[in-house]
């Protein structure tokens, strides 16, 4: 049983160290309502919606109040999130440490054409190319929960170069066109900036099927456990290109290591599905709400052969996981990973899968927090929003560690929606008071 008396004490601290990041004391009232307004049941969490639900009696006083802190208010998205990481940092690390950063990215549906970062790209929620917006986030993760500390707008392109456009849409000067991967790690910067814990990074194959992102990781020392799709190649079994040719004659000598008929490497499903039968091992990875989540897997030490014929030395040797269920016809699913060499079967499918858990933050955040019901058209709004959805949920995620209560009404029990009259029966009219 949730003790709504503590629970409202603690949102309402919570609620002033929020308004306090955001600079103004007299922001309190508003961003605790805009979070109550996220939670309370209803179809749509856009402002006009949720000023009806708080406060019916004065709708347009309520809508002027929660839009101005959405949409205009010049308060630090940044200074939010870092008040709502460490709120639920302190919380998780009761059951157990943060083990891993988490990137991803979402879409946002829309129909129109003027939202800022709005095209025809691809749709997560729709699994394929349509008219939306594109948020990148980093996450961070214990075995048992998950919460967004940090999310960026993707500015397509064709958005970034128009100047006419980024003016309507109050787009910053100093934001310029980057891949998604980009922005992953910019975030990752953001964080270690605070000096946050170097964590293993975890991403599908959008993102580890990149070079340069991994590249990126290693480069700044951390390891990384990430998706790579089933062409990839690499070298096994200590197979490896030719060195490069010896000098003869005047010139300089060849630095590239070469290839030939004989030396070429295999993509990660040829190897998979040549791999003997005592080399895959079923183990337990998390639980769902189905039970224990298991799977077949096999893990093996490659060096990825990505245009190493243009290098004077191969990549350096990581881990190769794929995953087989025994009831697929082919392997599902396959990462590269920089985890220690020494890491158990166990222990690597464990932390690789830890990702699973932010497809359950977005769907719990927009089904139940209205994540992708903003309905302005500003840069500022559109990440305002966001942060405040990832704020209110850093404090379910907290309470959830504190008292693991099965649903995010239960724990804000405090709040209610005005009570609505129930209709009567056909031929009755109300009695009077």
């Amino acid at each position: 049983m949730v003790d709504t008396a503590e629970s409202r004490a603690r949102f309402d601290a919570y609620a002033g160290l929020l308004a306090k990041a955001a600079g103004h004391a007299d922001r309190r009232k508003p961003m605790a309502l805009y979070c109550q307004g996220l939670i309370l049941p209803g179809d749509r969490k856009s402002v006009e919606p949720m000023a009806a639900r708080l406060d019916p009696v004065h709708v347009q006083a309520r809508h002027q109040s929660l839009h101005h802190l959405v949409a205009q208010a010049g308060w630090s998205d940044d200074a939010v999130l870092r008040v709502a990481r460490d709120y639920a940092r302190e919380a998780m690390e009761i059951q157990g440490p943060i083990e891993a950063w988490i990137v991803d990215d979402t879409g946002f549906p829309k129909k129109g054409t003027h939202s800022v970062g709005v095209a025809h790209q691809y749709c997560g929620p729709f699994g394929k190319t349509s008219n939306c917006q594109c948020a990148v986030s980093l996450s961070m993760a214990s075995r048992w929960s998950s919460v967004p500390v940090a999310f960026r707008l993707y500015l397509p392109e064709a958005w970034a170069k128009d100047m006419e456009r980024r003016a309507e849409a109050g787009v910053p000067e100093a934001v310029v066109f980057q891949p998604k991967w980009q922005i992953a790690l910019a975030l990752i910067d953001g964080q270690r900036t605070d000096k946050e814990p170097d964590l293993p990074v975890l991403a599908d194959a959008g993102y580890g099927d990149i070079f340069g992102f991994r590249e990126g990781l290693t480069e700044r020392h951390l390891v990384y456990a990430v998706g790579v799709s089933k062409t990839t190649t690499v070298w096994a079994n200590g197979k490896g290109p030719l060195p490069p040719r010896k000098p003869g004659g005047k010139g300089h000598p060849a630095k590239r290591l070469r290839r030939d008929d004989e030396h070429q490497p295999e993509t990660v499903k040829a190897l998979a599905e040549a791999l003997p039968k005592a080399a895959w091992a079923k183990v337990p990875w998390g639980e769902g709400t189905r039970g224990i989540m298991e799977s077949r897997f096999a893990a093996l030490r490659v060096r990825p052969a990505h245009r190493d014929n243009t290098r004077a030395e191969m990549h350096p040797e990581e881990w190769l996981l794929i995953e087989w269920p025994e009831s697929e016809q082919e392997p599902t699913k396959y990462w590269f990973s920089t985890l220690p060499e020494a890491t158990p079967l166990r222990q690597l499918v464990r932390v690789t899968k830890l990702r699973w858990r932010i497809e359950r933050d977005y769907q719990e955040m927009k089904d139940e927090l209205g994540l992708d019901h903003y309905e302005g058209r500003g840069w500022r709004g559109f990440h305002h929003h966001l942060s405040l959805c990832a704020a209110t949920y850093a404090f379910i995620v907290a309470e959830r560690s504190r008292l693991s209560p099965p649903t995010i009404q239960s724990i804000f029990g405090f709040i209610h929606a005005p009570p609505q009259p129930a209709p009567l029966p056909r031929g009755h009219r109300a009695l009077p008071p």
